[in-house]
């Protein structure tokens, strides 16, 4: 069994063992099985992916964010549409649906950062269900509710990427571009603005924090990051539905930040790890017509979690240190 505690103390060593375990891992022998489950962890490293992006908002800024979804969306629509039309190199568009994900996230946080709480989170859940509607009925654009077909796969060098294995690398070398900007950004002076704002924004703002520019430049690189996963989706898919990217994608994401832990990064990562392939778990135990039944095993093992473990596997390192705080408290120390 994983000691968390051990995990918690030094987790980079063990995503570092972990990912050249992962570079290894389609050439270790695992029978007929090999492509399944190559498959099923480049599912789980897509995640970690729209995890990590995601977690900037509510673990890193404090606010919740329940139209995520709708960012991964505009990425993938925009990586197909591109393209398809276009003919452009994946190079080329992830860059672009990065950037067209930061413009979006701009325009909607600017105007609705000022709201605070559950008014906030009722925006965005707005946000993320208006694009999947304009996505739906806007058929000269998208082909609405028939999809978006015959997206071509991305190069490398005049190599199209085909194979599993191939797709697997290639998002796991957007992981390492995502978590390293990620953990700049943790340890930077905006890291810290961040963290100010979360724990609170009145102190924040008296120390001079610009709230409304932390929080917009928040919104946007949470919103790129998730884009950017979009663009690798439609490409992976070679095949978009506005079905693909409804509400309760966006909750999923936030169960696994919850689970992992809130505001931290190695969290993040390994409640992607842990949640993504028990699914496909729940899949092969569970009866098709009962498949839909995961989301409430989903549901108690968070409520298991909130009640044992509030912080999530690998809690995060500042709310580690209030809850020792106030433990002293409580003893008169």
């Amino acid at each position: 069994m994983m000691d968390l505690k051990k995990l918690q103390k030094n987790p980079r060593l063990f995503f570092l063992c972990l990912f050249f375990l992962a570079v290894l891992l389609p050439w270790l022998p695992m029978g007929g099985s090999t492509n399944y489950v190559i498959r099923v962890l480049t599912t789980a490293v897509l995640y970690m992916v729209l995890a990590l992006g995601l977690n900037i908002v509510p673990g890193f800024t404090g606010l919740l964010d329940l139209g995520y979804v709708g960012f991964y969306g505009i990425g993938a629509y925009t990586s197909g549409l591109l393209a398809i039309h276009y003919n452009m190199s994946l190079w080329l568009i992830l860059p672009l649906a990065a950037l067209n994900g930061a413009i979006w996230g701009i325009l909607l946080g600017a105007p609705t950062l000022r709201l605070t709480g559950d008014y906030f989170a009722i925006v965005t859940f707005g946000f993320s269900e208006l694009v999947v509607l304009v996505i739906r009925n806007e058929l000269w654009l998208t082909r609405g509710p028939m999809g978006l077909p015959g997206i071509p796969p991305p190069t490398i060098l005049g190599h199209p990427l085909t194979r599993d294995w191939e797709f697997f690398y290639l998002i796991l070398f957007l992981l390492v571009i995502v978590l390293a900007v990620v953990t700049r950004l943790h340890d930077s002076r905006v890291g810290r603005a961040w963290f100010a704002i979360r724990e609170d924004e009145i102190a924040a703002q008296c120390c001079g924090v610009n709230l409304i520019r932390y929080k917009v430049t928040a919104f946007a690189v949470s919103a790129s990051i998730g884009a950017m996963a979009g663009a690798f989706y439609a490409k992976w898919f070679k095949f978009i539905h506005p079905d693909m990217f409804k509400f309760w994608e966006s909750i999923l994401i936030l169960c696994l930040i919850v689970f992992g832990g809130m505001g931290s990064i190695a969290g993040t990562m390994l409640g992607a790890l842990i949640l993504i392939p028990l699914s496909e778990v729940l899949r092969a135990v569970l009866p098709q017509s009962m498949f839909s039944a995961r989301y409430l095993i989903y549901g108690l093992v968070l409520v298991l979690m909130m009640r044992w473990r509030p912080e999530g596997l690998i809690p995060f390192e500042r709310a580690q240190a209030r809850k020792a705080w106030q433990a002293k408290e409580r003893l008169g120390l």
